[in-house]
């Protein structure tokens, strides 16, 4: 569903190339989009997991991805979205302090969503490393589709501004203003997770 609002924000901005890639991790990691897919030409793919929660390992594969090369050091910031229902079950910190160690990790603008009442919030706030910044909280698939909009419109648009390249964005722990969430309220919609 979002994927029609994020080649929109893509088209508003034609000097921004936006790629996506995606993992999934469970039972270990791998990539579920291997290669950078040019928005415009993207397509999710459904996809089950099932198992434990290697968070650690999926951390370190983007890490990996985020170093220079494969990364410019002339590029818009990173937008990564972690989306979790569970706790780590492997050494995510490790994974963590090898992203954060780069200066891609650093500047990335991350985003953090947890599914249901057993997601790890305390993780995905250390991930998002930022105390004004929280996990948002999605307890149905309604809510869910509304965040990931959000992170998919908004915060694409924000990261995709020329603002985000200012010499102030790059010196600074926020390298661009994070537009306001989305009401985290249910909209009378039952909680199931």
């Amino acid at each position: 569903e979002a994927i029609p609002h994020m080649q929109k924000v893509a088209d508003e901005n034609p000097n921004a190339e936006v790629l996506v890639r995606a993992i999934k991790f469970s039972s270990g990691a791998q990539w579920h989009i291997t290669q950078p897919t040019p928005v415009q030409n993207f397509n999710w793919q459904d996809l089950i997991s099932d198992g434990v929660t290697d968070l650690g390992h999926a951390l370190k594969m983007v890490a990996e991805q985020l170093r220079i090369p494969p990364m410019t050091d002339r590029a818009l910031p990173p937008v990564l979205v972690l989306i979790s229902d569970g706790q780590p079950t492997d050494d995510y910190v490790s994974g963590l302090k090898e992203l954060m160690n780069l200066p891609w990790g650093k500047k990335a603008v991350r985003i953090a969503i947890a599914i249901g009442a057993d997601a790890e919030k305390d993780v995905l706030q250390k991930f998002i490393g930022n105390p004004e910044i929280k996990p948002l909280e999605a307890h149905n698939p309604e809510s869910l589709v509304k965040y990931i909009k959000w992170v998919s419109t908004a915060v694409l648009k924000s990261a995709s501004s020329p603002a985000s390249q200012t010499k102030d964005a790059q010196n600074s722990s926020i390298n661009i203003p994070i537009p306001q969430a989305p009401d985290q309220k249910s909209n009378g919609v039952n909680d199931v997770w």
